[in-house]
């Protein structure tokens, strides 16, 4: 078992500072704010959530399901564990820190103040007053990007009945073919400053021709497409691959990958000086004509024929310059033209008359953002999570593994096109 976490912040990440209170529970805990699949508390009985310290709470489910989720972080976080198998699962995980019950519990604990202990079976306590205590993968990101993707040929597991079979089968019929399931994302726009969301439903809609675009969607900011984040991604899932391929002890039914990225390149610390970039980059008055912008994605930039032109040829020169010294180093980069304000591709909000008035609120949100020294690699995670329908196995784990060498196709595909 993990040591106890680290006292992080309260706020969810990715909030803003002027957000209405979140309502507070259990003594204290809150339902998860950035929780993109799953029971999600408001809909769901219980959905869940996350403990003042940090951690996320996740209600165990009824047996048989709940009771198998626990012994398998319990195995596999055994403080004697001298499996290498295991030992090298704990890298792909998030981390464990014991369950956690309220206060209204039989032997619960206050929330704030609450100890991980080793499980107990107390007379008259049901499953339900028990939580796994386990790390939020996403608490060290400013604006994180969050994507759950389901993995395997069957999201049912041997002992599934017909009836189960049945209907795991009809929610998504080309699981067997495609062997992943998006079950839903939360990506940030950086020229809105908010989030777009998918759920389950967005994912069960991809078929094997819009499968590459339904992915992409989640890489792609409202601004350009994040190739740095695929590129990790892609090396992240490549590693647990290897793992997959290296064990035959676990066989892993209806579990998932939570992929999280950073959504804003700048860090909370940011200096003043660098918010105004862009207007450092304008005041150097109108730039040549050239009507070609160069970027690693297919972003497009927009003048106005009408009055607006001057301003939108400078913003192309802007943001080339800004991108040349970000992209020098990058494997691909396409020309792309400027196009008019007319079109309708999310850059509403740049509308004509914030070209004539106050643009530079706007590119202030674009280039905050976008900094010319953003690392070559993309702060990614990559973790697998739940676990109520995983089994001792002694051959390698086909379907889970056909999964994931398709989805590491598609990244591939979508980082190469």
């Amino acid at each position: 078992m993990a040591a106890e976490p680290p006292a992080l912040r309260l706020r969810p990440p990715g909030s803003a500072g002027d957000s209405p209170p979140v309502p507070r529970l259990l003594g204290g805990c809150v339902p998860l704010s950035h929780q993109v699949a799953g029971h999600m508390y408001g809909k769901d009985k219980v959905g869940i959530l996350q403990h003042p310290d940090g951690t996320v709470l996740k209600q165990l489910q009824p047996p048989p399901r709940g009771p198998r989720e626990l012994e398998f972080y319990t195995m596999v976080y055994a403080a004697d564990c001298a499996d290498a198998v295991l030992l090298e699962l704990r890298k792909h995980l998030p981390k464990y820190y014991g369950v956690w019950s309220p206060p209204t519990a039989p032997n619960g604990q206050a929330c704030a103040g609450a100890v991980s202990r080793p499980v107990v079976k107390v007379p008259g306590q049901l499953v339900s007053d028990v939580y796994l205590k386990l790390e939020d993968v996403t608490h060290k990101f400013n604006k994180p990007c969050i994507m759950d993707v389901k993995i395997g040929r069957k999201s049912y597991d041997p002992f599934a009945s017909s009836e189960k079979i049945q209907q795991q089968v009809s929610k998504y019929p080309l699981m067997e073919e495609i062997g992943f399931l998006v079950l839903g994302m939360r990506v940030y726009h950086v020229h809105s400053d908010s989030y777009e969301t998918q759920n389950q439903h967005y994912g069960r809609s991809l078929t094997k021709e819009t499968l590459k675009e339904g992915v992409s969607k989640f890489f792609h900011n409202g601004f350009c497409l994040r190739k740095d984040a695929i590129a990790a991604s892609i090396q992240k899932v490549e590693k647990i691959l290897q793992w997959f391929e290296n064990q035959k002890q676990l066989n892993f039914y209806a579990s998932s990958l939570l992929f999280v990225y950073e959504g804003s390149s700048q860090p909370a610390t940011t200096k003043s000086n660098e918010r105004t970039l862009a207007g450092k980059f304008l005041s150097k008055g109108h730039l040549s004509d050239a009507d070609v912008l160069e970027c690693n994605n297919n972003f497009h930039l927009f003048s106005s024929p009408a009055n607006g032109t001057s301003v939108g040829k400078s913003l192309s020169k802007v943001y080339a310059r800004h991108r040349k010294l970000y992209s020098k180093k990058h494997h691909s980069q396409t020309s792309l033209k400027v196009e008019t304000l007319e079109q309708d591709n999310g850059w509403k909000s740049m509308s004509q008359e914030h070209l004539n008035g106050n643009v530079l609120s706007q590119l202030e949100k674009v280039f905050y953002h976008l900094p010319a020294g953003r690392p070559e690699t993309a702060e990614v995670e990559v973790r697998m999570i739940d676990f109520a329908h995983v089994f001792p196995s002694n051959t390698v784990d086909e379907g889970y593994v056909y999964g994931l060498k398709h989805l590491i196709a598609v990244l591939r595909s979508i980082l190469d096109s």
